[in-house]
């Protein structure tokens, strides 16, 4: 914004410029000699940004105003108003104050150039207060970015520390597991096996002797290895989740996330037997959910969807409903002919309805 105070300098340069042309002074070169040196030394105020520097040489400029209007041309007067307000700014942040000592020398001009200098005056005062309110919330927004960018910073330290942390515990959550079915296998099917083996290298060693010690040997062998064999088979099962848990637990999970980062009220009700549902349609379910959800926050304009999930005696139905805005007539985009797809390679059917709000129900068959 400084450009302003420069042109409302330099328009009071022309104007005493033009003045002196048009009256003919014989002292003209001095004139225009004083103007440029003036205007160099303002035009080096914005140049040099530190406040030593610029009071100096606004000091430099007051004293070639005094001299040259007591020296060269009374005119010169008019270029002061502006120095006085810039070099009051320094000490006080009342504008007025700044007009007030502007005003001072017009007291002590002559009467005919008073209404001119006044005139300046005032108008200086105007362009010099726009310019500094648009400087201070300038200030004042360029200080609420860098508050703001100090808080994303932080925030971003916080959330690399926190993901950072969750990935170490799910390392640490892994190793602990893997070090569980380690010594799990270790105590129980281990011992097992090796005591197995051991039955049936005495076997081995009697069976020409001692051929019914040897199939006794042999049967403990067998029920060893039946045992050994059973418990391979519960800590496998142990191991890995039903289908019901993982596919909603994944389901409230989704939910959950976008519940939160998303300013729209969520409902999730499910109901069956959710473990007649298999991990394909799970999956299918789960992607024209999270399809419908990403419609929702586009095209809605909602405050509120439910998604509900219900394994009824031959059909599984998934869906999801806003009480947005909704549409009469509906033209199908990539979004619900990608879900169409999906659901129709398993035997399933999309509808969608777009009275009193948007809905998308997934209806797939039991298998």
């Amino acid at each position: 914004m400084e450009r302003w105070i420069i042109l409302n300098k330099l328009t009071v340069i022309l104007y005493i410029a033009l003045i002196c042309i048009r009256k003919e002074i014989p002292n003209f070169s001095w004139v225009l000699f004083a103007l440029l040196v003036y205007f160099c030394l303002n035009i080096s105020l914005y140049l040099i940004k530190k406040p030593s520097f610029f009071k100096i040489l606004l000091f430099l400029s007051i004293c070639l105003i005094v001299y040259s209007n007591f020296n060269i041309q009374p005119l010169f007067i008019l270029l002061l108003p502006l120095s006085i307000l810039e070099l009051v700014s320094f000490f006080t942040f009342n504008q007025l104050i700044g007009c007030i000592f502007a005003l001072i020398p017009i007291f002590y001009i002559h009467h005919s150039l008073q209404p001119i200098y006044g005139l300046i005056t005032v108008i200086s005062f105007i362009v010099f207060s726009i310019v500094n309110l648009y400087n201070t919330r300038l200030q004042f927004k360029e200080d609420q970015i860098d508050q703001m960018r100090s808080a994303i910073q932080k925030l971003t330290k916080k959330l690399n520390d926190h993901n950072e942390f969750i990935e170490q515990s799910e390392y640490t959550f892994k190793l602990e597991e893997r070090n569980r079915i380690s010594q799990e296998i270790h105590d129980k099917i281990g011992h097992s096996m090796t005591g197995a083996l051991f039955q049936m290298e005495a076997a081995k060693h009697l069976i020409a002797t001692n051929q019914e010690k040897a199939l006794e040997l042999l049967q403990n062998a067998i029920n060893i290895s039946k045992d050994g064999i059973e418990n391979i088979r519960i800590t496998l099962k142990n191991m890995k989740p039903p289908t019901e848990q993982m596919g909603i637990h994944q389901m409230k999970l989704f939910i959950d996330e976008f519940s939160s980062k998303n300013d729209l009220k969520t409902l999730f009700v499910y109901k069956g037997n959710l473990d007649l549902i298999t991990p394909i349609q799970w999956k299918v379910i789960q992607e024209n959910i999270v399809e419908a959800l990403t419609n929702t926050m586009k095209y809605a304009s909602a405050s509120e969807v439910s998604i509900e999930i219900y394994v009824m005696n031959k059909m599984i139905k998934a869906n999801v409903k806003d009480n947005g805005k909704g549409k009469v007539k509906i033209k199908k985009g990539l979004g619900i002919i990608g879900m169409e797809e999906r659901t129709a390679s398993i035997n399933g059917k999309i509808i969608v309805d777009g009275n009193g709000g948007f809905s998308v129900t997934t209806l797939l068959p039991i298998q």
